[in-house]
């Protein structure tokens, strides 16, 4: 862009940057508090992605930062590993991130069936929800989704005025509040407040609403000096990445956050005309921030489409805005860092309840139903097994019924024995894959071939066939051939690759 160009692109862009700080603001907060972290973490993280990432990014207008997807498996490494662990890890994943943006492996990242990222996210919400409904009543949540569900009764029991006189009611008021003026103002936004994002608006009021009736409840913990939040990666703490489980929960970190980010991406390109993203170098600018992020001791990020999509929806054209976004907040933060240490936990809580819930999208879901059954057993058992079980192992549960239906797929072959017009010839008729796996079956059909048929075998209904299945026909033709039979493989119209060479031998024609 030139000179003239940029003169007047700037106050949209302004414009846009000041909306995705309002919006990306709690939501930062909100997601170190879900994520086990100080609400300081998520600020540092939101910074680092627009200052830092929104300037190399691949994918101009997408929005980098703390994403609540990544929370549940924040607060599991917190939980097992401490909080001085997850620099290094971080470093790891970033690294990874990086080398794979390198090796231009973004595509690969792509690749994750709809319904494990969508069962993952269902899963990862439903987690949201169950431990942000402790912390919407000043208790701390429990290590589990499953405990969280038990805990609950307890928890709300405990919030009742009449039970104890303590300010847990007047917490889950805020937060509940918070949760019903997001709900109101989505349905019921003016069209000239479009701009105006109501999880601002919900934690702005309900704060002003506790600093009036001065309630003693939970406030957010803000340095007033943002170094002091600055945990810097320690060498010592490097040498215990050779535990197994570190590069595992690393590997994964890395896997989970690149497809997050670039779906989002991708999403974000279907929302406007302008430039496309550039998946390698995206890939390679969220390494570079999460590297960044571990050696400051600061939350992993993504890119997020809630951000993103609000940048877009705003009328950004260029990666200014998501660049002067991180300057509002580190401004913000610098500045006024005693407003922010006014808002309730419990109004952060309720943005998390919120998003959470968001994330289980039911119409997902339903889309996938287009597909058959299967897509919409994969979503709901990956996003069963995170809440029962753990992130990891559910996502890992969603690979496999991926490879499961493949496989299904790919052995499934339909055999049909034809007799044709002209006497003395039948056709072998073969659609799908024909794999080991088909063998029995193929020779149970070849079986009843009468003797003296010339047997017409077309490959042109074949997705593949290997060198076991060619084989087989292959011997029936050479042991058949002095009883008068014929094989003909008619392989001029085969769509793949024939594994092993169709060789020409008495009673055998091609």
């Amino acid at each position: 862009m030139n000179k003239t160009q940029i003169k007047a692109a700037l106050p949209r862009e302004l414009l846009a940057s000041v909306v995705v700080f309002l919006v990306a603001l709690p939501l930062c907060m909100g997601i170190a508090i879900a994520s086990g972290m100080p609400p300081a973490k998520g600020l540092i993280t939101g910074i680092i992605g627009g200052i830092v990432v929104g300037f190399i990014a691949g994918s101009p207008l997408q929005v980098s930062g703390p994403a609540a997807g990544l929370a549940v498996l924040v607060f599991e490494l917190v939980r097992q590993h401490g909080m001085a662990m997850l620099g290094p890890i971080l470093l790891l994943a970033g690294l990874l991130q990086l080398l794979a943006g390198r090796f231009r492996l973004g595509c690969w990242f792509r690749v994750t069936a709809p319904a494990v990222v969508y069962g993952m996210l269902a899963g990862i919400g439903v987690l949201i929800v169950l431990s942000q409904v402790h912390v919407m009543f000043d208790t701390a949540p429990q290590p589990s989704g499953m405990q969280n569900l038990l805990e609950f009764p307890a928890t709300l029991m405990a919030a009742m005025p009449l039970e104890n006189a303590g300010s847990g009611w007047q917490a889950g008021a805020l937060g509940l509040g918070t949760i019903a003026m997001m709900w109101a103002w989505e349905r019921w936004r003016p069209q000239r407040l479009r701009f105006v994002p109501g999880a601002l608006l919900g934690v702005a009021t309900m704060t002003m609403i506790s600093m009036w009736l001065a309630l003693p409840v939970n406030r957010v913990v803000v340095p007033a000096d943002l170094s002091e939040a600055i945990d810097w990666l320690r060498p010592d703490d490097l040498l215990k990445l050779a535990d197994p489980t570190l590069l595992v929960a690393a590997f994964a970190l890395a896997f989970i956050a690149s497809a997050e980010t670039l779906l989002s991406a991708a999403a974000v390109d279907r929302m406007h005309s302008g430039q496309r993203s550039d998946f390698d170098k995206e890939l390679s600018a969220q390494g570079i921030g999460n590297m960044l992020c571990g050696i400051l001791g600061a939350l992993p990020m993504t890119g997020v489409i809630v951000r993103s999509s609000a940048n877009v929806q705003a009328g950004a054209q260029t990666r200014a805005s998501a660049i002067l976004h991180g300057l509002w907040l580190l401004a913000f933060v610098v500045v006024l860092s005693s407003v922010l240490q006014q808002i309730p936990v419990a109004s952060l809580a309720g943005v998390l309840v919120y998003t959470g819930v968001k994330l289980v999208d039911f119409k997902a879901f339903r889309g996938l139903g287009r597909y058959g059954r299967m897509p919409m057993f994969t979503y709901a058992a990956t996003a069963l097994a995170i809440i029962f079980t753990d992130l990891l192992t559910g996502v890992l549960l969603g690979f496999a019924l991926t490879l499961l239906k493949l496989a299904f797929k790919a052995a499934r072959l339909k055999i049909n024995l034809v007799t044709l017009d002209k006497p003395g010839h039948m056709e072998l008729r073969l659609s799908g894959a024909a794999t080991f796996l088909k063998v029995p079956a193929l020779t149970q059909v070849l079986e009843a071939v009468p003797a003296g048929t010339t047997l017409h075998v077309p490959l042109g209904n074949l997705s593949y066939i290997d060198h076991s299945c060619l084989e087989l026909l292959e011997d029936w033709g050479r042991s058949n051939a002095a009883k008068g039979s014929r094989l003909k493989i008619e392989q001029r119209r085969l769509k793949r690759r024939i594994e092993g060479r169709i060789r020409t031998t008495a009673g055998v024609g091609v």
